[in-house]
């Protein structure tokens, strides 16, 4: 009998990708022949260009390890002038980029996720947020920050009509998933996160796993419960890297409400 505390069988990134993409929304071409510079709050700047499937960036300092490059993106239009842009850089493939666009609002959040030595703790995948403006459009609205709206909130969320997993969103550092169906039916852990409002109803939500060497960055709408996500990090072979998007379709199952406590 397996025992689902042997975390060594766990499966692995790459195992569990044929299929998870089901419902992934279709992929947006908005953003091709347009150019973009965007104002992080650390005081970076990058310029963006896109064609229909590939981006340029070039940034003012080095401090991230190169000034310059091109990677493949895919796109996806959340919301009204709202995109979640994701790449891998093909210079280092141990870095990933999910970028979100709000061009009606002026404003960015650029996440970086970076994967470390296999042996790294808490988690072999790090993520930075980075917020900011886009140069040339008017800031309104608020910025995107951190956000506990989430909290308490227990969803499901479906990936394809093999994979159901619940969330259950705890603190601002903490959730716990659990899988109700798919390959990892039975497994359940709490994990690391963050969340992010982007816009009313709109938020980011990123977490790193310690089990699996991965972490995932999600874009969800929590009025139409409509994720749009990639995860990221060390195939079963602890060598190479594994880097897909997927979507998936919600379902809020309890919001729960904590009486005042002293």
């Amino acid at each position: 009998m397996t025992s689902l505390e042997d975390t060594e069988n766990w499966l692995p990134l790459d195992g569990l990708e044929p299929g998870f993409d089901a419902n992934r929304a279709p992929l947006s071409r908005a953003l091709a022949g347009r150019e973009f510079e965007l104002v992080l709050d650390a005081g970076v700047r990058i310029r963006h260009g896109f064609t229909e499937d590939r981006t340029t960036w070039e940034l003012d300092t080095d401090a991230l390890g190169a000034r310059r490059g091109e990677d493949a993106y895919q796109a996806f239009e959340v919301d009204d002038e709202l995109f979640y842009v994701q790449f891998q850089h093909e210079h280092d493939p141990r870095e990933a980029v999910s970028l979100i666009l709000d061009l009606r609002h002026g404003r960015t959040l650029s996440v970086l996720s970076r994967i470390g030595p296999r042996d790294q703790r808490p988690t072999v995948v790090t993520q930075e947020f980075h917020p900011g403006v886009i140069d040339g459009i008017e800031p309104t609205g608020a910025p995107p920050e951190p956000t506990t709206d989430l909290l308490g909130r227990r969803v499901l969320w479906s990936y394809s009509r093999a994979h159901h997993y619940e969330h259950v969103y705890l603190t601002e550092q903490w959730y716990t998933f659990v899988c109700h169906s798919g390959p990892e039916r039975g497994l359940a852990d709490t994990d690391a996160c963050a969340y992010y409002r982007l816009r009313p109803g709109i938020y980011l939500f990123a977490w790193r796993e310690k089990v699996v060497p991965c972490a995932a960055v999600t874009v969800a709408d929590h009025r139409l419960f409509r994720s749009h996500g990639a995860l990221f990090g060390l195939s079963g072979d602890g060598q190479d890297t594994t880097h897909f998007t997927f979507g998936a379709h919600g379902r809020l199952l309890s919001q729960t409400i904590l009486p005042e406590l002293p």
